[in-house]
């Protein structure tokens, strides 16, 4: 009888991430990094952020390119609708860091994927934003993620990777932890 080999690949460098873990467990200094991005008013609620470097392993760093997102209200709101809203980019940022986690994980765990998709919705009163209401918040009341995935798995094992994702996941943190935020006028 043969045994056939099976090479998963979901385009995860898992011998990398683990080797940068193991790197920097030697020079804990080198994992303080700052994210950074640069917004600039357009007109109305129209505006475009730019993200091009960041400092991380104790140096600045650019990415390979310059990213730049136009940012808006809906029609709805009296605005032009050039883009996203500001809170639709946080959702697509949670949607973003959860998926690549589930890649990275199941990568590491041996797993193939075949598909992943991702829903992620986010209730808001609107009341408070247009400060109708002060007791109303003006963010998220709740979010919700929901996760189709095709893989090489059990159910049980496809969970334990979404947990996994939540876990580790960056964006999950912040909305889910208060994080300290400071704005200043230069």
């Amino acid at each position: 009888m043969q045994t056939v080999e099976r090479t998963i690949d979901n385009g995860v460098n898992v011998t990398a991430l683990l080797d940068a873990r193991q790197a920097l467990a030697q020079a804990p200094e080198a994992a303080r990094f700052t994210w950074r991005a640069r917004c600039d008013w357009v007109h109305g609620t129209h505006s475009r952020t730019v993200i091009e470097g960041f400092h991380g392993l104790g140096e600045e760093q650019a990415h390979r390119s310059r990213f730049a997102f136009d940012i808006d209200h809906p029609e709805v709101f009296a605005a032009e609708d050039h883009g996203p809203t500001p809170v639709e980019y946080v959702l697509m940022g949670l949607a973003g860091c959860l998926t690549a986690g589930i890649a990275a994980v199941a990568q590491n765990r041996g797993i193939q994927l075949r598909s992943v998709k991702a829903t992620v919705e986010g209730d808001m009163d609107i009341q408070g934003i247009l400060g109708m209401d002060s007791d109303v918040r003006n963010g998220f009341d709740a979010v919700r993620v929901t996760y189709a995935i095709d893989a090489d798995a059990s159910r049980e094992d496809i969970e334990a990777l979404v947990a996994q994702s939540q876990k580790r996941s960056a964006v999950f943190d912040a909305l889910t932890n208060p994080t300290q935020v400071e704005v200043r006028v230069k």
